[in-house]
């Protein structure tokens, strides 16, 4: 395997490449932080350490040597900024953490690190994982002075989606086979989509949330962003497990191996189509991709059929009133009292609170604990919180309603493809309007995955598959057996 090639090659591809010492993991690691410091006008990457990246490289070569290594020895990947991890800057993407070392690494990277893998760096992510295009950034990428969007490697003058954006940039770009990612509402999926990648949100309590710096605690979920199902099935067999000890949402479910199942025939596969999914609000372009995924599905032996989720509209006020009400409670601890930053000057403790925070936190932050701390104030929570939880029962029941009738539901990831970087910023709602689709099954806690199936006006179109509960297995099966039909994951921005 000559260098050149490395960058073109899967998670699956290497890691046997690497167990047949094809190719070593230093040569990986080195090819791979070539290509980070050769893009960084993309502003992927907010921390790289190569010394560091190296010495774990090492490593993998010679668990390899001895027989010893883990399954996914040697591969490299790059976490989100999201996850705290040992030697390295956690951010948040936020000035509030800005130089905060964490003295652990979360679970998932942890994990990560048991099966093998080589870290690069931390990515870019809009602070503290809100936001749809990853420009709400606070903290500068690597090479830049100033903090910048994430650019997208199709278009660089437009937004790779968010929060995720800098995962899915590295993969889309070559500059890592693989990328952690978070989805409290699409972060995952909604990049994934735009970036033309694939990308998996689990069952929620699947991987631990133990040092993933909350956002919203009750919809928060990592998750693995690659080329491929294939890919994605690796990673996440990695990640998933229990984690009682340190994260209460933790499901008690063994980790499984999701690459088991994915070459099982179609035949009989029923695709639940929601109506609302494909309604005015989408663009042409992208429902005529839609169409042509589910006639290839169809052509696969699966069968289409018609179910509604009449519920898809609430999905967003109902998620932005649960998940800002979550944030104020969760951002509340970064008061400039034992860690983050501190303001410079204060008469007294009440000042020190106000203007730590309002040095500390960005706009769109600052906006959603506002909003959080308004429907959570006497006299609200009854008109607003509490009757966003129930909506938001029923929107999970709407789902089972739909599973009698179908095995996964299908459409598309998101209602456009990405739009031009500043295109919405004079309109935050619009942002929040790209997430209607991935919105609802975040909200009943049901596993989401985004698969690269066409194009419009040359930017990716994400098909996202979802699936009832602890049916990850499932949508990696429907999704592999796509991508071995089609070669939409295979594409590659111009000059990548």
């Amino acid at each position: 395997m000559s260098a050149p090639d490395l960058h073109q090659r899967g998670v699956a591809d290497l890691a046997r490449a690497l167990a047949a010492r094809e190719v070593s993991a230093v040569e990986t690691a080195q090819h791979f932080l070539s290509r980070m410091a050769a893009r960084q006008d993309l502003g992927a990457f907010v921390a790289v350490d190569a010394d560091a990246t190296l010495v774990q490289a090492r490593a993998a070569d010679a668990a390899i040597a001895a027989g010893s290594a883990g399954p996914l020895a040697g591969v490299p990947i790059a976490h989100k900024d999201i996850f705290v991890t040992t030697g390295w800057p956690s951010t948040a993407g936020s000035r509030m953490l800005a130089g905060y070392q964490s003295p652990f690494d979360a679970t998932v990277v942890r994990k990560l690190g048991e099966a093998g893998m080589v870290t690069l760096g931390k990515l870019s992510c809009d602070e503290f994982a809100m936001g749809s295009s990853n420009q709400n950034v606070a903290v500068p990428a690597v090479g830049a002075e100033q903090p910048v969007p994430v650019r997208n490697p199709w278009d660089t003058a437009r937004v790779p989606g968010g929060s995720s954006g800098g995962s899915a940039v590295a993969v889309a770009a070559g500059l890592a086979p693989a990328a952690t990612g978070t989805d409290t509402g699409g972060s995952i999926r909604q990049p994934a989509s735009f970036c033309g990648i694939t990308g998996i949100k689990p069952t929620y309590g699947r991987a631990s949330r133990y040092g993933m710096i909350a956002f919203a605690s009750s919809l928060d979920q990592a998750g693995p962003m690659a080329r491929s199902a294939e890919d994605c099935a690796l990673l996440l067999s990695a990640m998933c497990g229990p984690d009682p000890d340190r994260d209460s949402t933790s499901l008690d479910r063994p980790a499984e191996d999701f690459s088991q199942g994915l070459a099982g025939s179609l035949d009989g596969l029923r695709i639940g189509v929601p109506k609302e999914f494909l309604g005015d609000g989408v663009a042409p372009g992208v429902r005529a991709a839609i169409d042509a995924a589910l006639a290839e599905y169809e052509k696969l032996g699966a069968k289409r059929v018609e179910v509604s989720l009449p519920r898809t509209e609430l999905a967003i006020p109902v998620y932005y009133i649960i998940a800002a009400a979550e944030a104020s409670s969760n951002l509340s601890r970064f008061d400039g009292v034992k860690f983050g930053h501190r303001a410079s000057q204060y008469k007294d403790l009440a000042e020190m609170y106000m203007k730590t925070r309002a040095e500390g936190f960005g706009d769109e932050v600052k906006r959603r604990i506002m909003i959080g701390t308004y429907v959570l104030s006497h006299g609200y929570y009854d008109a607003y919180y509490l009757q966003a939880q129930k909506v938001r029962r029923m929107i999970a029941d709407d789902f089972q309603a739909a599973f009698r009738d179908c095995d996964v539901i299908a459409g598309p990831a998101a209602p456009t493809v990405a739009w031009a970087i500043g295109a919405h910023s004079d309109d935050p709602v619009a942002d929040y309007l790209a997430d209607v689709f991935t919105l609802p099954g975040s909200l009943a806690g049901l596993p989401g995955l985004s698969l690269p199936c066409g194009f419009d006006g040359g930017m990716p179109v994400g098909l996202q598959l979802i699936g009832n509960y602890f049916a990850e297995g499932r949508l990696l099966n429907a999704a592999h057996r796509f991508q071995q039909a089609t070669d939409w994951h295979q594409r590659t921005p111009t000059g990548f």
